[in-house]
């Protein structure tokens, strides 16, 4: 029996539901949630995110702007744009669009924000507050692992959760999610890295398994015990000739072997990734509504 596909894409739709209807609510109370989007440069990975967050916004009910600097702009342009951002009552959700330019500190940009406007999660305020298992927001594609788990039935209550990868945008803080002594979380957790002598060993303990290592098709079949929970949250290029572009998208799991012994598995494309963006909307949400109830 073939393992269930858990749909980011569907899961996505129906959050974003949610979120319209929330939208509507604030306006009612005269609020207007609104996302202030930073693009550097035209690379056209960050131009494509940067439009599929756009109209996303849009279609919930946002407010906002996308604000287009040349990749030449300096850092004192970036932190002028956030300045005026962090000081609009209007704009509860600012967005730098990574990677910038070279020359550009990422995390000079990111601490620039405002904490509680920062809809990425990244700040480090933000950080220490997910350790510590206040509200704030939360980094986008870890918020969404947790709530494909949810939704698609699998808590992680009581589980081993097996975490690859150890990413300041992903390893770590889903780990810290998963380990909050609250309801949707109380896992046990493991991370694993690039640096884990057998890797196999402790894959193959996991009732959920994490795969967010950025090499494509790692996980393989026989690293995976029968009945498994797989969330695969990487996205690889791998060359082949017969698609249209040249190449292909794959995840770090080897989805056709896995998806014969798993209980349940995402799908790349179309699992975590959807899920990313519908984040970033719920906490620019969440930030209007901490904004229009007097909380900082």
């Amino acid at each position: 029996m073939g393992a269930t596909i858990i749909s980011g894409k569907e899961v996505s739709a129906a959050i974003r539901e949610e979120l319209k209807a929330r939208a509507r609510a604030l306006k009612e109370r005269g609020v207007v949630p609104g996302l202030g989007v930073i693009l550097v440069g035209e690379d056209p990975a960050s131009v494509s995110y940067v439009a599929g967050k756009a109209k996303a916004a849009e279609e919930i009910g946002f407010s906002g702007q996308t604000y287009n600097l040349p990749a030449t702009a300096s850092e004192e342009d970036i932190l002028r744009v956030i300045g005026e951002l962090n000081r609009d009552e209007k704009t509860h959700g600012v967005l730098v669009q990574l990677p910038l330019p070279k020359h550009i500190s990422a995390d000079k940009v990111i601490n620039a924000i405002r904490p509680e406007k920062d809809v990425d999660g990244l700040h480090p305020a933000n950080v220490g507050r997910l350790l510590r298992g206040e509200p704030c927001p939360l980094p986008c594609t870890p918020y969404g692992v947790v709530q494909l788990l949810a939704r698609a039935g699998h808590s992680p209550e009581g589980k081993h959760v097996v975490v690859c990868g150890r990413s300041n945008l992903v390893g770590k803080p889903l780990a810290a999610l998963l380990i909050q002594k609250k309801k949707g979380a109380n896992a046990t957790v493991t991370v694993c890295h690039t640096g884990t002598p057998d890797l196999r060993k402790f894959t193959l303990q996991a009732d959920i398994l994490v795969a967010a290592m950025g090499s494509p098709r790692i996980i393989t079949a026989d690293m995976v015990r029968a009945g498994c929970v797989v969330i695969d949250v990487g996205v690889n290029r791998v060359s082949d000739p017969a698609a249209p572009k040249g190449y292909r998208l794959v995840g770090d799991c080897d989805f056709e072997a896995l998806k014969e012994k798993a209980a349940a598995i995402t799908p790349v494309p179309g699992g975590v990734g959807p899920m990313t963006v519908t984040m970033l909307m719920m906490n620019t949400i969440e930030a209007a509504e901490r904004k229009a109830d007097g909380a900082s």
